[in-house]
């Protein structure tokens, strides 16, 4: 656990490393040329030990509006004292933007280990081959996600439903 405890060293990445790691990933199979479906996340969740179940999860759904409702409701809940996760898509300026806990995005050094973390089962998802398709940077994002959330840990998780309401 590192985000927001300041009795341990938040994990670094130079930039150029980051910029490598989300090249790395946005390479991944597009989301694009497949079908909605949850069958990989669903994988990668129980390979990480379900942490999507580590705390109550609000999804939000729709066509617009998604980010502020989100980030309404997570500064709502936050000014009750609950610590929360936030996940929204696409980010603005950087990757790590996606990834909120406690309102502020997780740091890149914090994106990196997360990443480092969840690989080794993503790559075993991809092994698999669920419908025969590699996981979407989307789908390993979702991953990254609940596994930061589920490492924090957070009292709330916010998702904007994505592809296939994953």
């Amino acid at each position: 656990m590192t985000d927001n405890d300041p009795e341990i060293p938040e994990p670094e990445i130079s930039p150029d490393d980051h910029a490598r790691l989300v090249a790395e990933l946005t390479a991944r199979w597009p989301e694009h040329r497949i079908g909605p479906g949850t069958a990989r996340v669903q994988a990668l969740a129980e390979l990480l030990g379900d942490p999507h179940r580590a705390a109550p999860v609000i999804h939000i759904a729709g066509t617009n509006g998604k980010g502020s409702t989100a980030a309404m409701i997570d500064a709502l809940l936050r000014s009750r004292g609950l610590r929360t996760g936030r996940f929204a898509s696409p980010h603005v300026s950087d990757v790590t933007e996606r990834i909120c806990i406690d309102g502020q995005p997780i740091s890149p050094g914090r994106f990196a280990q997360v990443w480092q973390d969840v690989r080794p089962y993503v790559e075993m998802v991809d092994r698999m081959a669920i419908d025969g398709i590699a996981m979407t940077f989307f789908e390993v994002i979702t991953g990254m996600a609940f596994a930061a959330f589920a490492d924090a840990p957070v009292d709330v998780m916010i998702l904007e439903v994505g592809l296939g309401g994953a």
